[in-house]
C-alpha cells in the first residue's frame, strides 16, 4: 500500500468500506460487498485474503479478537484503524471530486 492512499482500488475501498461500521470475517466482507454493490463487485476469496494481507501490513485494518460468543473459532474478524478510515475518507473525496468535475461537464446529471 502506497504512503499516498489515493486512489484505491475498487476492491480495497469496498472492503474498507465494509468495516466502517462493524468489526467483520471475511465471507461477511464478501457478503456486504456483493449487496451492497448490487453484485457489480464479487469477491472471491484469494481477492479477498491477499487485499486483507496488504491492508494488515499497511495498518489499514486489524484483526480482533472480538467475536459473538457462538461463532466459529476459526473465524478471523477484522477493524478498521484511524489510518485505514483516513485513507477511506480520502478516497472517497477523491471520487466526489471526480463526480464533480464530471457533471460541471455535464457529463451526468447535477445532484438534486
Amino acid at each position: 500500500m502506497p504512503t499516498d492512499p489515493a486512489p484505491l482500488s475498487a476492491q480495497v475501498f469496498q472492503i474498507l468500506l465494509s468495516l466502517v461500521d462493524d468489526d467483520l470475517h471475511g465471507y461477511a466482507i464478501i457478503q456486504d460487498v456483493r449487496e451492497r454493490t448490487a453484485g457489480e463487485i464479487n469477491l472471491t476469496a484469494s481477492t479477498l485474503y491477499a487485499a486483507i494481507k496488504r491492508l494488515l501490513d499497511s495498518g489499514w485494518i486489524e484483526e480482533t479478537r472480538t467475536r459473538p460468543r457462538d461463532d466459529d473459532a476459526r473465524r478471523r474478524y477484522y477493524r478498521l484503524t484511524d489510518a485505514g478510515r483516513a485513507a477511506a475518507r480520502a478516497e472517497a473525496q477523491r471520487l466526489e471530486r471526480l463526480a464533480a468535475m464530471a457533471r460541471a461537464k455535464r457529463l451526468i446529471p447535477a445532484k438534486r
